[in-house]
């Protein structure tokens, strides 16, 4: 009985391995690759005599024939202040959006775990989500229908009275940075759900027998509790608004570029594909170093906790 008792542990043993196996295979497959290949042509520069529209599955084939290594594709984002600016309003337009996310999340998150009767948690939890039901692209068009000069935003201020004529709010900063806001909120109001959610009410109650009001209770004691969640939707809202191109492009039109449209047009535009590439790999540069730095933090917090 014994036999077979551990002839069953190691078939179960055997397939937990192949179960954890499966996710670094696929990582391995369909991230690591894709990044070793867009490396490989960051570094590289097509001849005079190569055509410019080489399809990029070609790369692959022709090997180092016909191909010049080169960095100067990183050097040149920083050395033409063009691209440059575009890199850097990127960052600014992902930071302030982030921080919007934040402070309008905030408020969400903490009347959704803390303040609203139980009853009515998962119905706001399914408000929260429902946008995920449908398209992020039709989402978006929708919104050029409402920001645009006969939409419905116009129509409303003009009927309060508001205004008397028409104001042009699509293809503006701030059409980018209200549609990044909406589309990436969700990911703010979550994960700060999911910390104010395990808070200790009691902890609140202490502090305010302690003598500090409501808004000292709330900076020194319910933001540092929930700074778990703080940073998680942090980095999900930074990270993808940093390539965002779907809202730029729709709602910014040519006045709004951003590093994920100048890869898009490196790409599909001008056929620079080395250039585009080293753009790509910089921002996948970024985004590791921010996913590397919150490991570290949630390490140092796990840590803390044993202590």
């Amino acid at each position: 009985m014994s036999d077979e008792t551990t002839t069953l542990g190691g078939r179960a043993q055997r397939w937990l391995q192949r179960a954890v196996a499966f996710p670094y295979v696929w990582l391995l497959l369909f991230f690591l690759t894709p990044f070793l290949i867009i490396l490989k042509i960051s570094v590289a520069e097509p001849l005079v005599a190569q055509p410019p529209f080489t399809p990029l599955f070609e790369w692959g084939q022709r090997g180092i024939e016909g191909i010049k290594l080169t960095f100067e594709n990183y050097a040149f984002l920083f050395q033409d202040g063009y691209y440059g600016i575009i890199y850097l309003s990127s960052l600014k337009m992902a930071a302030i959006g982030t921080l919007l996310c934040l402070l309008i999340g905030y408020p969400m998150a903490y009347y959704i775990a803390v303040v609203a009767p139980a009853k009515w948690k998962n119905l706001l939890l399914g408000l929260v989500v429902i946008p995920f039901w449908t398209s992020f692209l039709i989402r978006t068009y929708a919104w050029m229908l409402i920001l645009r000069t006969e939409g419905l935003a116009n129509a409303v201020l003009q009927w309060s009275g508001l205004i008397d004529h028409p104001l042009n709010l699509l293809y503006t900063d701030f059409s980018v940075m209200l549609g990044l806001v909406y589309g990436e909120l969700p990911f703010m109001i979550l994960p700060l759900y999911a910390s104010l959610e395990k808070l200790d009410l009691t902890l609140l109650e202490a502090g305010n027998d302690l003598g500090a009001n409501h808004v000292q209770t709330f900076f020194r004691v319910t933001v540092p509790l929930t700074m778990p969640g703080i940073v998680a939707g942090v980095i999900l809202v930074f990270i993808p608004s940093i390539g965002q191109f779907v809202v730029s492009d729709l709602l910014g039109g040519a006045k709004s570029i951003l590093a994920g449209n100048l890869i898009q047009n490196q790409f599909a535009v001008a056929r620079n594909k080395p250039f585009g590439s080293a753009i790509a790999f910089e921002l996948t540069a970024v985004v590791l170093l921010l996913l590397f730095a919150y490991a570290l933090y949630t390490r140092k917090k796990g840590q803390e906790v044993l202590l």
